[in-house]
């Protein structure tokens, strides 16, 4: 009988934990949210309007400013954090813990130092900073009540994948991220408290920050055009994501740390600036970009433009020694990817909308470039508001996609590991 109630009060404190590490990721994304939307209108001086809208109203000389003054803050705030931080812990660090622990000051200005950035206009994501924050937050709740390093493991996680899913509003896609991404077990004590976490978040977000689906789609007729697309498409979305992939992570290997970063930061920050004197797009996380391939159609000229720049402004910024996500960057290429691509396509065999183009390869790219083919799928359901007609294209994508990069990653590692056997 005792361990009866043992056991269960150890599942209540735990049922408790989630709910409160839920309503907490949710409070997290809301404020983040709130600093990122203050810093993107008083640095480009519009009161309302998609941020993309207010970088093309601001003069040229406005975006060069504000985004050189991005490199600053981040050159200054990167280096006096690791001059004078705790050394940082990252999500996936503290999962290998026995019992996960974040340095809080270090993991707090972390956050608000990608936030800012992003709102001056960095191209990297916002959604790493409320993963982060959610993550601290639910180390210090475990501790408090006293559950078991699995269950704190479990619950960090969540956390994690809350923060996502406020930030997005993607409940569903945050609770598979935690799933496939961080814990990697579809065991039910995971994911009901998943699901749980990422719910509670996504509603506290709703209630203060309102703000709807990502964005805004016209609407889009899928037909077997695109289902043929996708299939001959799904390889090239691969490779092209595959090689995002390996660019961004030795360009992050490669930043520099100490006072390098004065220098390096401001300099990567200046080019983006000038860039962004003819291509406003380039500003910001992505999501200008893939509006830009959901919604306007632009031409081939354009979204292949776009496609390079975007590529080197975020390889530029990581190796300048700043920090971001790489969710939103990589579904822009995708989707500015699918416009290319269906551009051509349309000369064989027109009648499809091109942003039909743009969702299945922004979903494909995602999934490749973040290795989570679930939950990208999800994510561009969720992100977009397409119909369900979108599933078996964005399925066939990502199949191919997938494949496409598994192949390429095994390939890179042969001639790492003949060269290893030769040094041994």
């Amino acid at each position: 009988m005792r361990g009866a109630l043992v056991f269960t009060a150890r599942r209540c404190r735990f049922a408790a934990a989630a709910c409160l590490i839920g309503v907490g990721a949710g409070a997290c994304g809301a404020l983040l949210l709130l600093i990122l939307r203050t810093v993107q209108h008083l640095a480009f001086g519009y009161a309302q309007g998609p941020f993309l809208e207010g970088v093309e109203a601001a003069s040229a000389w406005r975006r060069v400013v504000v985004t050189a003054s991005a490199g600053v803050v981040a050159g200054a705030g990167w280096w006096l954090l690791q001059r004078y931080g705790r050394p940082r812990v990252e999500i996936r660090q503290a999962l290998r813990m026995e019992r996960p622990r974040m340095p809080a000051l270090t993991t707090a200005v972390h956050a608000l130092l990608q936030v800012v950035t992003v709102g001056l206009g960095s191209p990297l994501g916002r959604e790493v900073a409320p993963r982060e924050a959610a993550a601290l937050l639910a180390t210090g709740v475990t501790r408090r009540a006293g559950l078991s390093p699995s269950q704190s493991r479990v619950l960090v996680a969540c956390a994690a994948g809350a923060g996502l899913a406020a930030v997005y509003d993607v409940p569903l896609g945050g609770a598979l991220f935690t799933l496939e991404v961080l814990l990697g077990s579809w065991a039910i004590g995971a994911v009901a408290p998943a699901v749980l976490t990422a719910a509670l978040a996504s509603l506290i977000v709703r209630v203060a920050v309102p703000d709807g689906q990502a964005y805004q789609l016209p609407e889009l007729p899928f037909s077997g055009s695109l289902l043929l697309w996708a299939v001959l498409a799904g390889p090239l979305v691969g490779a092209c994501a595959y090689g995002f992939s390996r660019l961004t992570a030795a360009s992050s290997a490669r930043a520099p740390r100490g006072s390098a970063l004065l220098v390096t930061a401001p300099a990567a920050f200046l080019c983006l600036g000038l860039l962004a004197v003819p291509f406003p797009q380039l500003l910001g996380n992505g999501k200008g970009p893939a509006e830009v391939a959901f919604t306007a159609e632009p031409s081939l000229a354009l979204a292949a433009v776009l496609l390079v720049l975007r590529t080197v402004v975020v390889a530029l910024c990581l190796r300048g020694g700043a920090y971001g996500g790489l969710l939103t960057p990589s579904f822009a290429n995708g989707a500015l990817l699918g416009i290319v691509a269906g551009r051509l396509w349309e000369l064989l065999w027109p009648g499809t909308v091109l942003g039909a183009y743009a969702v299945v390869a922004a979903g494909a790219f995602l999934a490749v470039s973040q290795r989570m083919p679930i939950t990208a799928i999800v994510l561009a359901l969720e992100f977009t508001g397409a119909p369900r007609e979108a599933v078996l294209p964005l399925l066939l994508a990502v199949a191919g996609a997938s494949g496409t990069a598994a192949l390429l990653r095994r390939h890179w590692a042969r001639p790492r590991r003949a060269r290893g056997t030769g040094r041994g």
